[in-house]
């Protein structure tokens, strides 16, 4: 749990004993207790909203996979490079055109009408 053992919370407790005193101790024992409990709620609630919103697909996800702590840079380039590659697309074969492209279109130009010319624009 976050990198705690035993050892270092029983020295936080220690402390929190000594800082708070006995009078106050119980108090606060027991607001951390209702906020752990507030906060594993609230971890439920947010898992069965996202479970009904989801609906079906939620339990096909494969949530370890999502987990930020499985991040291995030497393995995701180790997979990628170990793929299979797909095999190469058929060459494209583009015929040249019969005329250049500056015949083709000085041909469209003589062929098209002038444009329109309007004397009042300015």
């Amino acid at each position: 749990m976050f990198g705690l053992t035993f050892e270092k919370l029983l020295v936080i407790g220690i402390i929190a004993v000594f800082l708070l005193g006995p009078e106050r101790l119980p108090y606060y024992a027991a607001q951390f207790g209702r906020f752990v409990r507030s906060a594993r709620d609230m971890a439920n609630g947010a898992r069965d909203r996202l479970r009904e919103e989801m609906g079906p697909e939620f339990d096909e996800v494969d949530w370890k996979k999502l987990d930020p702590r499985q991040y291995d840079p030497r393995r995701i380039i180790r997979e990628a490079l170990l793929e299979d590659e797909e095999p190469p697309a058929p060459a494209v074969v583009v015929k040249p055109p019969r005329q250049s492209a500056y015949a083709q279109r000085k041909q469209k130009v003589v062929a098209a009408e002038p444009a329109p010319f309007d004397s009042e624009a300015t």
